[in-house]
């Protein structure tokens, strides 16, 4: 910054030098086209972009973020070792699965495997859904994400998964209030584990 040819010579004095600058630029696409001139320039500036598509704000998805061209370079690093270890896959798994669910619109036979993640990736996506104004605690974020991830919830209907996720969550924090004290603390261990497996497949079954 005190090198800028542009700062007053008033100011100066009272810059110290050094840091960095941050800045949030906001970009409208046109039809949702990112390859444009704008938003590639953009992109290739900054540590990541959060990609928002209108028609998945439109079918409910809120927020309505493109997992698939959504990036971020220093997110993993800012996470807490347990998010890391459980949330790894997922953005994976939901960009394969939006590829996938192309094909399944157009309603052809498919397998088995491909069928698994179609309808793993819509249990996903509702356990992703937040109400305006209704944060989730890191410990809650880690412990259903894990439920989604391990597909603990296909025997869970997909219009009841909010449902079954409240549960859950008031589940452990009845029951197993110290798992979700392990999560916070960035830990998951074997127990840890296997409480949440076990809680998650047994509430499951119930919505069979």
């Amino acid at each position: 910054a005190k090198q800028m040819n542009d700062l007053p010579e008033g100011l100066k004095p009272k810059v110290k030098g050094g840091g960095s600058l941050t800045a949030l630029p906001i970009i409208e696409t046109q039809a949702g086209d990112v390859s444009a001139y704008i938003p590639t320039n953009v992109i290739s500036i900054t540590d990541g972009q959060i990609f928002l598509e209108s028609d998945l704000f439109n079918s409910g998805v809120r927020p309505a973020i493109n997992v698939g061209i959504s990036v971020s370079r220093v997110g993993g690093s800012a996470q807490i070792k347990s998010m890391k270890k459980v949330a790894g896959t997922l953005k994976l798994d939901q960009a394969q699965f939006r590829e996938l669910e192309a094909f399944a619109k157009f309603g052809s036979d498919l397998d088995a495997a491909t069928m698994n993640v179609i309808e793993k990736g819509k249990r996903n996506v509702e356990i992703l859904k937040q109400a305006q104004n209704d944060p989730f605690t890191v410990e809650d974020q880690i412990a259903i994400i894990f439920a989604g991830s391990k597909n603990l919830l296909r025997q869970v209907p997909v219009n009841r998964v909010k449902e079954f996720e409240q549960s859950y969550l008031e589940l452990l924090k009845a029951k197993h209030q110290v798992v979700l004290d392990t999560l916070k603390a960035g830990k998951l261990t074997d127990s840890v584990i296997d409480t949440l497996t076990k809680v998650a497949t047994d509430l499951a079954a119930q919505y069979a």
